[in-house]
């Protein structure tokens, strides 16, 4: 779906729940306390806060750009019908789509809404700006460098900016011509009384330019697949399945349009010793039944591979849990700082093989622990 047709279906104000004539102020504001409620960290597992989640974060990426906003509240002001003062204004390729409302009217009116692409890429409402496509990629990221975040580099064979041509379509040497049908529009109005008829100029496509002598390595369309490297820093305490937004990283805009961006999946490998909850780590710790008893002072590893000592009390039991403070996942959000908490599970382990003393030992203890028992 294109930027301006879900624009037209989408009341981003209405997502926020603020007016149209809100300031930018009250807008971040907006976003803030709803993106702060539906972050995924404060609901796990709920699919519908995630959604709602990723509806405000698409508002706000378009609110909270001023010239994204001016140009949205234009597109919602035309509507899909681009009304204009003095009669009723039409364009054949706004409505264009296979089976829809465009390609019947204009079967019926005689004027094709595609045509084949040619020069720097067919358009069919005209030779405006047009914004470059969204590219997903996968990345694979240890559980390591997800809590600590790492620059890393990505390298895909992606469209790109035609290397001989510029992005012209044209081979060196020469230079696209105006189409003098349209006069470089790219469109042909056509008054009929009450109507003004729009659609796509049949001589140059709808790309308001005509190139005579395509470029021989992209055959003037301005875009060649090539390989590329992307270098990106994938942020502290990234989670699997999480995506990064990359601005301006993804396929290049047509006739000076801004880029798409990369979306990027992350994949993180599951840790041996160490676990996630939220911005928690666990690990648990084997110790013997003699220091879980009379207690003891342990060594608890770390994820970066230092230890930290953990006084466990007399009388722990298997399965407790402990909490070492600051120890887990560090962040840093909008909000400030985060920091997260190191949970030690202990698992005290009972000996399989007991030599003369352990054993005369631990029947002492049963017989003590009997005869307190009776006299209790």
């Amino acid at each position: 779906m294109s930027a301006q047709r879900e624009w037209l279906e989408k009341d981003y104000y209405e997502t926020l729940g603020v007016a149209s004539t809100a300031t930018d102020k009250e807008i971040k504001k907006a976003y803030r306390k709803l993106a702060g409620d539906l972050h995924p960290d404060k609901n796990p597992g709920n699919a519908a806060a995630e959604e709602k989640f990723k509806d405000v974060s698409a508002a706000y990426d378009v609110l909270g750009d001023e010239a994204k906003r001016k140009e949205y509240d234009e597109v919602r002001a035309m509507g899909p019908m681009g009304g204009g003062p003095g009669g009723f204004s039409f364009n054949v390729g706004d409505m264009a789509g296979d089976g829809g409302l465009g390609d019947v009217l204009g079967s019926m009116f005689g004027r094709g809404t595609r045509g084949p692409t040619r020069g720097r890429g067919a358009s069919s409402a005209g030779v405006g700006p047009r914004r470059g496509a969204d590219i997903t990629a996968q990345l694979t990221v240890d559980f390591a460098d997800a809590v600590t975040g790492i620059e890393t580099s990505l390298f895909l064979t992606t469209d790109a900016q035609c290397s001989t041509c510029g992005g012209s379509g044209a081979k060196p040497g020469t230079s696209p011509k105006v189409c003098g049908n349209c006069g470089g529009r790219g469109v042909v109005d056509d008054n009929q009384g009450f109507f003004a008829m729009s659609s796509p100029c049949r001589i140059c496509q709808g790309n308001g330019v005509i190139i005579e002598h395509p470029c021989d390595t992209c055959h003037g369309s301005g875009i060649e697949k090539r390989p590329r490297e992307v270098k990106t820093r994938i942020p502290a305490g990234v989670k699997d399945g999480q995506t990064i937004k990359l601005k301006g990283r993804g396929a290049p805009g047509r006739n000076g349009g801004p880029n798409g961006d990369l979306l990027v999946e992350l994949k993180v490998m599951p840790h041996p010793r160490f676990g996630r909850r939220g911005d928690n780590l666990t690990v648990t710790v084997p110790i013997e039944f003699t220091q879980a008893a009379l207690g003891a002072d342990v060594d608890v590893p770390t994820l970066d591979g230092s230890t930290v000592k953990l006084r466990i009390k007399p009388g722990t039991q298997s399965g407790s849990r402990h909490r070492v403070k600051s120890k887990g996942i560090h962040r840093t959000t909008r909000q400030g700082t985060v920091d997260g908490d190191l949970i030690v599970t202990v698992e005290v382990r009972v000996p399989t093989e007991l030599n003369d003393a352990q054993r005369s030992a631990i029947e002492a203890l049963a017989e003590a622990t009997t005869v307190e028992t009776q006299g209790s």
